[in-house]
């Protein structure tokens, strides 16, 4: 379902939990889909011992990724436009994560969103901001 400008005001939101305990597997499954085996992500041992972290965690691309899921799926497949985070803390394996976009304005078939993705903690894993174009 398409957004339409005139349905739509500044402040709305929409989230979604775009991960419920994350598995490793998970993890894994991106660093082969993703070509970054970078240890720190899938060996345990080294990450622990050698990096010293206390478990391996997730790519931020990966964490990226699912609070994209949830922005395709409030705005619709091919009218994301711009979409960029930063990446503020690790998500470890068992996270579940829920990503929200708010609404910061809308204008010229466009919508503008800050879009922030948080742990079952409530901590915050990502911040950035999208746009996406909208029907009348």
């Amino acid at each position: 379902m398409a957004l339409h400008a005139s349905r739509l005001k500044i402040g709305d939101t929409h989230s979604e939990t775009v991960v419920d305990n994350l598995p490793r597997t998970q993890i894994v499954q991106y660093a082969g889909a993703s070509g970054d085996y970078n240890p720190i992500h899938t060996d345990e041992i080294y990450t622990t011992k050698s990096a010293g972290y206390p478990s391996v965690f997730a790519h931020g691309m990966l964490t990226m990724g699912l609070t994209g899921k949830m922005l395709t799926n409030y705005v619709g497949d091919g009218r994301l436009t711009k979409f960029g985070v930063r990446f503020t803390n690790q998500v470890w394996p068992g996270d579940t994560l829920t990503s929200t976009a708010t609404v910061t304005a809308i204008g010229d078939g466009i919508v503008s969103l800050d879009v922030v993705t948080t742990n079952q903690d409530g901590k915050e894993v990502v911040r950035g901001s999208a746009e996406a174009r909208i029907d009348p």
